[in-house]
This record gives structure tokens, C-alpha cells and sequence, in this order.
């Protein structure tokens, strides 16, 4: 499995999040024309028509640019554009190493160690009542007899 993400996904990523700002950009302009012609009725007709065609088409091109972002970053297997498992796993292998690889670093911060062998513990039984106690314990924790 790739460790990597190939070139053509980091375009598609990209050609994505550019479509995504052409799209809001488009979208949000219907808005400030609004507020610039506020009360003109001048060719309201026309400016109705091109306000309603940049409002729809920036949306669309922003949905598209979010498919194509999606597709780019996960792959299109792992987008769920193509139903194959296997290949569903290697287009998601970055990110499931990576998130297996932030999880070590707090650990490693933390100073926690998992899968370590465990250290010998010994421990003194009481003769009288069978209680363990640590190895230098003096009295027995249960019923306070001398060991």
C-alpha cells in the first residue's frame, strides 16, 4: 500500500477547492449587487436574470467543487464514487496511517508506553490469613501479623 498521494488526486484536490471559491464568490456577488442597487428598479429585469443565473451557478460549481475535493482527498474509492473494498483501503491508507501515527505521538508525549513488558512484581504471602503483600512490607496489610 502507497504511503503517498498521488499527484493526480493532489490536482483534483486542488482544480476542487478552486471550484469551491469561484462557486461562493458567484453566490455571495448576487448579494452585494443587491445592496448596490437597493431601490433602483432600472433594468430590474435584466439584473433579476443575471442574479438568478450567478446565484444557481455559483452554487453548482461550489457543490462540484466539494465533489471533487472529496474525490481528491480520499480517493475515488474511498469517496465511495466506485465500490471496490480493497481499493477503498489503499486510497485511505495515508490517512489511516496518520491517524494511527497522531495517536503514538500523544502517547509518546504523554510518556505512555502500551505493549511494554510488565515489570516483576514480588509478593510476600502473610502465613497467617494468605493476603499478598508488597515484598517490603513489615506487617501484613490484611490482618497486621509480622512477616
Amino acid at each position: 500500500m502507497s504511503r503517498k498521494i498521488s499527484e493526480k488526486r493532489k490536482a483534483v484536490f486542488y482544480v476542487g477547492t478552486g471550484l469551491m471559491i469561484l462557486g461562493a464568490v458567484l453566490f455571495l456577488s448576487v448579494f452585494v449587487t443587491a445592496v448596490m442597487h437597493f431601490g433602483d428598479f432600472s433594468h430590474f429585469e435584466a439584473r433579476a436574470k443575471s442574479s438568478m443565473f450567478r446565484a444557481f451557478g455559483g452554487m453548482g460549481i461550489l457543490i462540484l467543487g466539494v465533489i471533487l475535493r472529496a474525490i481528491g482527498t480520499l480517493g475515488i474509492a474511498g469517496s465511495g464514487v466506485v465500490l471496490n473494498p480493497q481499493k477503498a483501503r489503499q486510497d485511505l491508507e495515508p490517512f489511516s496511517r496518520m491517524a494511527g501515527g497522531v495517536v503514538k505521538d500523544v502517547l509518546d508525549e504523554a510518556d505512555v508506553h502500551l505493549g511494554g513488558k510488565a515489570e516483576k512484581v514480588v509478593m510476600i504471602k502473610c502465613p497467617a490469613c494468605g493476603k499478598l503483600n508488597e515484598e517490603d512490607s513489615k506487617f501484613c496489610q490484611e490482618c497486621g501479623k509480622e512477616l
